[in-house]
């Protein structure tokens, strides 16, 4: 749906104002300062409709509070060693910004395998991105640019893409699941790149499935994307795998400068090329970070190796219908042919 009316708005508010103190604390982690963008984001999850935008509201805040969710960030995976494994597997990172000031996220949704570390550690890690972003890249991006920035423009590379990893469906839909209900809207167009032929099969599949907001979002582009990607970002904010010129090599990249608290701005004339990777500026700021955030919490136990266990919330009955329908589908495309590889659900239904 476009635009959200102001009624709606003042009436998911008043109900909101209504909330008791323990609620009232986590929405602030919440909306950062910005109630009216963070209401109406809701509702337009939720089709304008108050009722149902305040049930997803104060269900996600219940999700928050049981599962800990405002302590995530002081909750490092640790030992380091392990979470480099966490993050080579499960292919994320921040790559710079749109000429609007919006944060760009490449997802290596092709070669992600999620074969390092248990359900947990993934859900986790995804999580504690998804609050980074919310809590320091996006209120950063504001202050920069002067003006609010909610949302982040996504970058997916389907290099590797293949159908024979079924079985990380239900991690995917978990991750999925994770964000539709606790944190919508939060991309504004999802560029998918490197598009191999099978993903042209999944695509005739799933299309079909998705909402018209949701197909808007998505923006299929012909090979790396470079060219497309520039009229919206500069050189130094394309992600790797979109930065290869005709003898495919990679010519320049972007450093991430920051002063450890998470606040950093980004520039040209990096070598640290793969954002997906530790090592690279925008992750050791996050982990750093983390384990600030870790020695400020209060200590209950000593800290040891382990995953937060976080309750995923269950979706409505049309996302089941949903990714049942997807699973069935793309089980018929495998038939014809054997295939090996990996399968990176693409989540673009925020």
């Amino acid at each position: 749906m476009g635009l959200v009316s102001h009624e709606a708005i003042n009436q998911l508010k008043a109900l909101m104002d209504q909330v008791d103190e323990p609620l009232r604390r986590t929405f602030k982690n919440v909306h950062q300062g910005y109630i009216i963008e963070t209401l109406e984001r809701f509702l337009k999850a939720r089709e304008g409709n108050v009722s149902k935008a305040h049930k997803m509201l104060i269900d996600s805040l219940q999700w928050r509070l049981q599962n800990g969710i405002d302590d995530i960030l002081a909750r490092p995976i640790i030992p380091t060693n392990f979470y480099r494994g966490v993050r080579d597997s499960q292919l994320i990172g921040l790559s710079g910004y749109t000429k609007e000031g919006l944060p760009v996220f490449a997802i290596g949704a092709g070669l992600s395998t999620f074969d390092k570390a248990s359900v947990h550690y993934y859900v986790q890690s995804h999580i504690q991105i998804n609050e980074y972003r919310d809590r320091v890249i996006l209120p950063e991006a504001t202050k920069r640019s002067g003006r609010y920035i909610g949302k982040c423009v996504k970058v997916l590379d389907m290099s590797g893409l293949k159908l024979s990893a079924l079985n990380q469906i239900k991690l995917l839909t978990t991750i999925s699941t994770v964000d539709d209900l606790n944190y919508p809207e939060k991309s504004i167009t999802y560029y998918i790149v490197n598009v191999p032929y099978i993903f042209s099969a999944c695509w005739k599949v799933v299309k079909p499935l998705l909402q018209e907001r949701t197909k808007l979002k998505v923006r299929v582009l012909q090979g790396g994307g470079r060219d497309e990607l520039l009229k919206i970002m500069d050189y130094s904010s394309l992600p790797h795998f979109c930065r290869r010129d005709g003898s495919g090599s990679v010519s320049r990249s972007w450093s991430w400068s920051g002063s450890g608290s998470g606040s950093g701005s980004v520039s040209s004339g990096c070598s640290d090329d793969d954002c997906y990777s530790l090592d690279h500026p925008f992750h050791q700021e996050l982990y750093s970070y983390m384990k600030q955030q870790s020695g400020n919490l209060e200590p209950i136990a000593p800290s040891k190796q382990g995953s937060m266990h976080v309750e995923v919330p269950l979706g409505c009955p049309e996302d089941a219908d949903f990714h049942r329908t997807l699973e069935s589908e793309l089980r018929k495309l495998r038939i014809p042919k054997s295939v090996s590889g990996s399968l990176e659900k693409v989540n673009c239904s925020d």
